[in-house]
């Protein structure tokens, strides 16, 4: 099979020649393009110099077509998939593409101008070709780009995260575009710059380590049209975008027509506003899907910002998990979304407003909202590709090795939030929704900065029940070994992980610093430099994940199996499950009492008998 292309000018603003794709040369092309991709992401990752990218892993790589059209990209974090494309669409716009030069390098982090939050730098760098028509006889033909997350940006208090600023301003510096690197030649203007408003010594090497990758992916693509020339790889980019489109509307055609509404709610804002509402309506009509956040909350006190392109992230990373994974993701998936999201609500807010913590809640409960929405119509694929953190337990102090400040992350400790499916159980440590994010190694971190982990277990009956059951939270407790402060945001304490098709939400979360002392802080909603003195711990209790349906049909066997691996305790397996066992588990003699268990199990249907689980609704508070 043979499919000819012709694109007229408009496009790419030229006519280009009429070339003869077959599909496998596009796939071949695309493949290609991917693991440019996937090299780039392991660059970053070999060279950088902080715990959040060498360790982490907290980046995405993608290419863009000239135009500025997504392409290809890499397994990475999938809310970063769109925030590392509209960025350079900004450039494009802005500076024009004559002021694409062969040789350069870019750099922004602009919330407002594409991006998710300031922590978020994009370092992107063009591809050109020979071209005897065009201006120096080359074009641009391909954009590389490559997005991490940094551990400070400026701004009034150390780590990327000021969620009380009372604007964007306040948490930092942003640059909605900047050339870091001209024709070749770096700009050490620009890398001062850089470096004079960021408080992390090692900064600029995660800044070099990402410039060399998009430079090494200015390489390869350069390869790549060396052997197939542009003209193929442009057509091929045209017919992946074009099939993921078709095979876009080819999915949703098959879901029911029809208008699914939910809600859900972040439990507060940084500075209490309790909560935070997120309203969606999803309309299926054959083959067009529109998302419409139409209703979620638009209080201009609020302290919790969802750009637009961080809401459109989150909402093509739900979507994409719910269809056929081997559906390209590139423009053409993403462009068949029709998305409605009023500016001046949470999920578009007014320029100007803060967003550090806004990039994670109300950003998450995006999918967890169209989950909600989908799960009475895809109950198999309405899996919340959600996480509830907060954000980062950010503990600052001096290093006594060093004589230097620290700033400490806490990427070893997050674990938790994953929510079963039908047919498997949760399992792991990560919530899906981090997609390539690593929990970074506690022995590693316990070199690099002042502390002691001294506990890292899963909860026992923090998972959500259900048929199948939802992942454990873990219990960390970590010791700091100077006298230091701790900033942090939390949430997911009164509106856990939701449970799906009658599964039950899981635990929540609950933060406490200074834990086991006389004078512990359990967080409410936010800690503004909590000061703990050296050989007094930090207890994060992370919550588990929502279980998927009705925790009664769950076999009894696998109940038993989860009170032998400590999952669930013997009084939650009766509670939770209906489930009665007899027997020690001390001295593993544990077994199901089949004839007590339908009896159990029977009266409890009784006593809900018409009544929906707790889970089945978004918004549904914990219990206890």
């Amino acid at each position: 099979m043979h499919v000819d292309l012709v694109k007229l000018a408009g496009s790419r603003g030229r006519l280009v020649e009429t070339v003869t794709v077959d599909p496998v040369t596009a796939e071949v092309i695309r493949d290609y393009m991917e693991t440019v991709c996937f090299e780039m992401a392991t660059y970053v990752s070999r060279t950088a110099t902080t715990p959040i990218l060498n360790q982490s892993n907290e980046r995405n790589a993608t290419i863009l077509d000239a135009q500025g059209r997504l392409a290809a990209l890499s397994v990475g974090i999938p809310q970063f998939m769109l925030t590392s494309t509209l960025p350079v669409r900004f450039a494009l716009e802005f500076l024009g593409p004559e002021e694409f030069r062969e040789g350069d390098v870019f750099v922004a982090n602009d919330p407002y101008h594409g991006g998710g939050h300031l922590p978020d730098y994009n370092v992107f760098a063009p591809v050109f070709t020979a071209d005897p028509s065009a201006p120096g006889g080359r074009r641009m033909v391909l954009i590389a780009s490559i997005q991490c997350h940094h551990g400070d940006t400026g701004g009034a208090v150390p780590g990327g995260y000021n969620v009380t600023a009372n604007d964007l301003w306040g948490e930092g510096v942003r640059w909605p575009v900047l050339k870091v690197v001209d024709q070749g030649r770096e700009r050490r203007d620009v890398l001062y710059a850089l470096a004079a408003n960021n408080r992390l010594p090692d900064y600029l090497g995660d800044i070099r380590a990402q410039i060399g990758a998009a430079q090494l992916a200015t390489a390869r693509l350069g390869e790549l049209l060396d052997r197939w020339g542009a003209p193929t790889v442009e057509q091929s980019v045209d017919y992946m975008i074009d099939y993921a489109a078709k095979r876009f509307r080819e999915e949703v055609r098959a879901w029911p027509d029809g208008i699914y509404e939910a809600d859900t709610y972040v439990d507060h804002d940084p500075l209490g506003h309790p909560d935070v509402h997120l309203h969606v309506k999803v309309t299926v009509s054959g083959e067009r899907l529109t998302i419409d956040f139409t209703g979620s909350d638009d209080r201009q006190q609020l302290q919790a910002w969802s750009t637009f392109g961080n809401t459109r992230g989150y909402t093509v990373g739900q979507i994409a998990a719910m269809m056929d994974p081997e559906i390209p993701k590139n423009e053409g998936f993403f462009d068949s979304i029709e998305l409605v999201v009023p500016q001046g609500c949470v999920l578009n807010p007014h320029p100007g407003k803060p967003v550090s913590a806004g990039t994670h809640h109300p950003g998450a409960e995006v999918g967890e909202v169209i989950a909600l929405a989908m799960q009475h119509v895809l109950p198999d694929k309405a899996v919340p590709q959600v996480y509830k953190t907060g954000i980062p337990t950010v503990i600052t102090g001096i290093d006594p090795r060093t004589g230097q400040p620290f700033t400490d992350h806490s990427a070893e400790v997050y674990a938790g939030w994953c929510n079963a499916a039908k047919g498997m159980d949760a399992w792991g440590c990560q919530a899906a929704a981090f997609g390539n994010l690593w929990k970074a190694t506690a022995e590693i971190n316990e070199s690099l900065y002042p502390h002691i982990q001294w506990g890292r277990d899963y909860r026992t009956d923090s998972g959500g029940p259900g048929q199948w059951r939802g992942l454990c939270g873990s219990h960390y407790v970590k010791e700091v070994r100077v006298d230091a402060k701790v900033y942090t945001y939390v949430v997911g304490m009164k509106y856990p992980m939701p449970g799906i098709a009658g599964g039950k939400p899981g635990a929540p979360n609950k933060l406490t610093i200074r834990w086991g002392s006389d004078d512990p802080f359990v967080v409410e909603h936010t800690a503004e430099w909590v000061p703990m003195s050296a050989g007094q711990k930090i207890n994060y209790d992370y919550g588990g994940g929502g279980g998927w349906g009705d925790p009664l049909e769950r076999d009894p066997q696998a109940v038993l199996d989860d009170v032998l691996d400590e999952y669930v305790s013997v009084e939650g397996a009766a509670r939770d499950y209906g489930v009665v066992l007899r027997g020690s588990l001390a001295e593993l003699t544990l077994e199901v009492d089949e004839t007590a268990t339908a009896e159990l199990r029977a009266a409890r249907r009784v006593e809900v008998s018409g009544e929906p689980g707790d889970g089945i609704f978004g918004g549904t508070e914990w219990e206890g």
